[in-house]
C-alpha cells in the first residue's frame, strides 16, 4: 500500500522473525532450499468466523500486480454464514449500493464478501493516506476463502495492513461497533509499525530474458546462453540445475526463482542475463526482476496442478504469464503459436510478439507480423524467420541443428525455434545465433540430463541407445517416448524406466502408466527418494501400477533407485532397442555406470544414423540412390568402392558393392561380399534381399544345395515372397525338380491370387499340382 505521491509507504509487513519454517509452508524444491518463503501464519482472530490464513509478501511483479506485492488469504465462514438481512445491513453500514448478499454459502455471497474485502480495505489505505489504493480480490479455492492482494513499499508495515484487513473483517460482525471505528482503530495499529525494509526485487542493468513454461525452459535457458557466449558476450544463466558464469557452474541447486536472479545479475562484468523463471517462485516470491528485454514462454500443459491454488492449465497459464507483463515496450515476447493459452498471452503485452510455430502455415504467425511482430518457423526444413517486409531469412538446416536429433525432437525443434527467436531480439548477432544453433549438442556438456543419448555396448551382441532424460510429467514422458522410438532399429523394442516426483497429482500419475504402458514394450519402475515429496514408496508406485494395468501391462517391477532400474532393463535388450531412463537424482551415477560398462556418447553423426536407420533408411541414401542412377559400371564400381573404404564394417554399404559386382557378372566377388554383409549384422528390409542375392550368385556358380538352404530360410520367415518362390523353382528346376517347382509355383499362385478366373479353377489347378507332385513330397 504506497502512500499516495510518495516512496515512503505506511503499509508493510511484520519483521523477519515472524515468518515460520519453510517446511510448514506449502513451497516447492526451487525455493525451500535457496529462498526463506516470506510468509506469516497468523493465530487465529479471536472471532473466530475470520481467520487470515496466511500473509504473504511477494517482492517482485507477480500473479496480481507488476510490482511488490501483499497477499493475504482470508477464511470468512462468518460472513458465509450471516442471514441475508444482515448481509444487507452490513453493506449499508459501508455505504455499498445494491449489495445483494445472495444465500448463505453459496459462490454469490462469496462474490458479496469480496465486495466488501475490496471496499474496506481502499477505506483503511484512505484512512493512513495511501490515497486510491489498488486492490485486488479474488476467490479462494473454497467458497469459504477469500484472496486479497495490495501494493506495497516497505515490507513490515505492509504485512501488518494484511493482518489488519482480518481484524476489520472481524471488527464488522460485531454489529455494535461502527464501521468507522473498527477502520480507525486498524488503521492506528498500521501506523504505529514500523516501516521495515523496502523490496528486495533487482532492476537489472543489463539486457535480461526471462524463460518460462511447463517443459523446454531449461532447454531453451542453456541454448539462449550458449548463443550469447558464442558471441563472445559474458553470460550468466540460472535453472533448475543452478547458477552458471560462462558455463562454470558457481551455485548447485534449483535456482529458477528469484535467488536465482539475483545471482545471475550480481555477476562482475555481466553483459547479459538468462533466468529461467518457474512458477513456483513467481507464486510464493514474485519475479526477481522488475523488468526484461525479452520473455520467452514455451509451453503450458499439466504439471503441479493443485499445488498453491493452481488446479487448472489456464490459471497455471495465468501464472506464467506474469514475464510477459513485464517485457519493456521496446523488447520481445516470444509466444509459442502451436499452444493457445500461450498465444492467448499476446493480450496482455506492451511489447511486440515474437510467434513461433512448427507450422509455416499457422496463423498465429501471420497475426505476429501483421501486427510489427516477427514469426520464426521450419520452412522446407530449415529454420527461417519471418518479418512484415522482405524474404525469409533462412537461417539453417533442421538437420544440421543436433539438438532437434536429426528433426526427430518436435519438443527440441520448438525450444531451437524459441531460443533462436528470443536471442535475436536481445541483440544477439544472427552468426552467432546460427554458430550456436549448430554447435549445441543433447550431450551432458550442453544440455545435462535432457535427452542425453549414448550407445551402450551388450554382452549379447551388437548396441542398445540409452536416453537420459529428465521428462517428469505427461507431456514430457510422451515425447520423451517419441524420441525413443524414433531411435529404435525396425523391429527394436523400447524399454522404460518410469517415475517422477511425488507432488504430482494422483491422477496425472496414473496417466503417466498409461502413457507407458501404451509406449514401451517393457517397464520398469524407479522412485528417487529425494523427490518424493511427503508419499510412500508404495503409494507413487501403487498409482503407475494402476495406470499401466488400465492398457494391460500387469506385474511391473519397482526398484529402489533410478541405477537399479537401468539396470534391471539392460540385460532385457537386444541389438537396436533403445532404454530411456527418467533420470531426476541420479544423473551422475547412471552416466558413470554407462561410461564404466564402455558406453559412449553419442554425437549428432551417430544420431543421425540412428534416426535414418529407424526408418529403415541410411544416413547415405542419396549416394546410394546416385550410385545406381550411373550408367557406366566401372564408374559404379568405384564409387561404391569408395563408400565402403570411407566407412568400413558398414553392412549396408557392403551389401551395395556386393549388389555391384553381381550386375557386372562376377558372381565370385559378389558372393564373399554378400556373406560379409550378413555376418556384420545387415538389418531388414535388405537382409532378405542380400540372402536372396546371395542364393542366385550360389546357384549361377553352381552351389545349388547352398542356395536352396538359402531360399528355404526366407520363405520360413516369408511364406509368400514371389521373388523367394520364382528362385526356388529356378533351383528346383537345377536339381532334377521340375515337376516338384511347377506344383509349387501352382499352389503359390492359388494362395496369393484375386484373378476371378484362377478363382473359378481352384480346385482343378489344385489337383494338377498334386498330380504333378503330391503336397508335402
Amino acid at each position: 500500500m504506497p502512500h499516495a505521491g510518495t516512496e515512503s509507504s505506511p503499509l508493510t509487513t511484520t519483521d523477519p522473525e515472524a515468518v515460520v519454517p519453510v517446511d510448514e509452508v506449502p513451497v516447492e524444491r526451487e525455493l525451500t532450499e535457496h529462498v526463506p518463503a516470506d510468509t506469516v501464519r497468523v493465530e487465529p482472530v479471536r472471532v473466530e468466523p475470520v481467520r487470515v490464513e496466511e500473509v504473504r509478501v511477494l517482492d517482485g511483479p507477480n500473479l496480481y500486480f507488476a510490482r511488490p506485492t501483499i497477499k493475504v488469504i482470508l477464511h470468512v465462514p462468518g460472513y458465509l454464514a450471516l442471514k441475508r438481512t444482515d448481509a444487507e445491513a452490513l453493506a449499508r453500514r459501508l455505504g455499498m449500493r445494491s449489495a445483494r448478499p445472495g444465500k448463505r454459502g453459496t459462490a454469490l455471497r462469496q462474490r458479496f464478501v469480496m465486495r466488501v474485502i475490496r471496499t474496506l480495505t481502499r477505506r483503511v489505505g484512505t484512512e493512513i493516506g495511501a490515497g486510491r489504493l489498488g486492490v485486488r480480490v479474488r476467490a479462494g479455492q473454497t467458497v469459504d476463502d477469500v484472496v486479497l492482494a495490495f501494493p506495497w513499499v516497505h515490507r513490515t508495515r505492509g504485512r501488518v495492513a494484511g493482518e489488519q484487513v482480518g481484524a476489520v473483517m472481524a471488527g464488522l460482525l460485531d454489529r455494535s461497533r461502527r464501521a468507522d471505528e473498527v477502520i480507525e482503530e486498524a488503521a492506528a495499529v498500521i501506523l504505529a509499525a514500523p516501516d521495515g525494509p523496502g523490496p528486495s526485487v533487482i532492476t537489472p542493468t543489463v539486457p535480461v530474458a526471462s524463460v518460462t513454461g511447463t517443459n523446454g525452459k531449461t532447454t531453451t535457458t542453456r541454448l539462449m546462453a550458449h548463443m550469447c557466449m558464442s558471441a563472445g558476450l559474458t553470460t550468466a544463466w540460472s535453472s533448475t540445475d543452478g547458477v552458471v558464469v560462462m558455463g562454470e557452474t558457481k551455485e548447485e541447486g534449483d535456482f529458477s526463482g528469484p535467488a536465482g536472479a539475483r545471482g545471475v545479475l550480481e555477476t562482475p562484468g555481466l553483459d547479459i542475463g538468462i533466468l529461467e523463471t518457474a512458477r513456483g517462485g513467481m507464486l510464493l516470491k514474485g519475479m526477481g526482476v522488475t523488468a526484461n528485454d525479452v520473455s520467452v514462454v514455451t509451453n503450458v500443459s499439466a504439471d503441479h496442478l493443485g499445488l498453491q491454488g493452481i488446479d487448472t492449465l489456464d490459471q497455471l497459464a495465468e501464472v506464467k504469464a506474469i514475464v510477459t507483463t513485464v517485457t519493456k515496450p521496446q523488447g520481445w515476447v516470444v509466444l509459442n503459436g502451436d499452444d493457445p493459452r500461450v498465444w492467448a498471452m499476446r493480450f496482455g503485452i506492451k511489447a511486440k510478439p515474437w510467434a513461433f510455430s512448427l507450422d509455416p502455415a499457422s496463423p498465429a504467425l501471420w497475426e505476429s507480423i501483421n501486427s510489427g511482430g516477427r514469426g520464426i518457423t521450419v520452412l522446407d526444413g530449415e529454420i527461417v524467420v519471418l518479418s512484415p517486409n522482405g524474404d525469409p531469412d533462412r537461417l539453417v538446416k533442421i538437420v544440421d541443428v543436433p539438438m532437434t536429433l536429426s528433426g526427430l525432437s518436435r519438443n527440441n525443434i520448438a525450444n531451437a525455434l524459441a531460443g533462436a527467436a528470443a536471442a535475436l531480439g536481445l541483440g544477439v548477432p544472427r552468426s552467432a545465433v546460427i554458430e550456436g544453433l549448430r554447435s549445441f549438442a543433447p550431450d551432458p556438456e550442453h544440455n545435462w540430463g535432457r535427452l542425453n543419448t549414448y550407445s551402450l555396448p551388450l554382452p549379447s551382441g551388437g548396441k542398445a541407445t540409452i536416453i537420459m532424460d529428465m521428462a517428469h510429467n505427461e507431456a514430457g514422458l510422451e515425447a520423451l517416448l517419441e524420441v525413443a522410438r524414433g531411435l529404435a532399429a525396425p523391429g527394436g523394442a523400447v524399454r522404460l524406466g518410469l517415475g517422477c516426483a511425488g507432488d504430482r497429482a494422483d491422477d496425472a500419475i496414473i496417466a503417466m502408466g498409461e502413457i507407458a504402458g501404451r509406449g514401451a514394450e517393457e517397464v520398469a519402475l524407479k522412485i528417487a527418494r529425494h523427490y518424493l515429496r511427503g508419499r510412500e514408496p508404495e503409494d507413487l508406485l501403487g498409482l503407475f501400477r494402476e495406470g499401466l494395468a488400465k492398457v494391460g501391462v500387469l506385474d511391473v517391477p519397482g526398484h529402489d533407485t533410478e541405477l537399479a532400474a537401468l539396470e534391471a532393463l539392460v540385460p532385457h535388450a537386444l541389438h537396436g532397442d533403445v532404454i530411456a531412463l527418467m533420470c531426476h537424482a541420479e544423473r551422475a551415477e547412471v552416466d558413470g555406470w554407462i561410461r564404466a560398462h564402455g558406453g559412449k556418447v553419442d554425437d549428432a553423426r551417430s544420431i543421425r544414423r540412428k534416426v535414418v536407420a529407424a526408418r529403415g533408411e541410411h544416413e547415405l541414401e542419396a549416394e546410394i540412390a546416385a550410385l545406381w542412377e550411373t550408367s557406366d559400371e566401372q564408374t559404379r564400381l568405384a564409387s561404391a568402392q569408395e563408400l565402403v573404404d570411407g566407412h568400413p564394417g558398414d553392412p549396408r554399404l557392403v551389401f551395395e558393392l556386393a549388389g555391384v559386382k553381381d550386375a557386372m557378372g562376377d558372381e565370385q566377388g559378389a558372393i564373399g561380399l554378400y556373406e560379409e554383409a550378413l555376418a556384420g549384422g545387415l538389418r531388414e528390409p535388405h537382409r532378405h534381399r542380400a540372402q536372396l542375392q546371395l542364393a542366385s550368385s550360389l546357384r549361377v556358380v553352381g552351389r545349388t544345395a547352398e542356395a536352396q538352404d538359402l531360399v528355404a530360410d526366407v520363405l520360413e520367415a516369408r511364406p509368400h515372397n514371389t521373388a523367394a518362390l520364382m528362385l526356388r523353382a529356378l533351383v528346383q528346376a537345377d536339381l532334377g525338380q521340375e515337376r516338384q517347382a511347377v506344383a509349387d509355383l501352382i499352389r503359390a499362385t492359388l494362395e496369393a491370387t484375386t484373378d476371378v478366373d484362377t478363382q473359378a479353377y481352384r480346385r482343378a489347378l489344385r489337383a494338377y499340382a498334386d498330380e504333378l507332385a503330391p503336397a508335402g513330397d
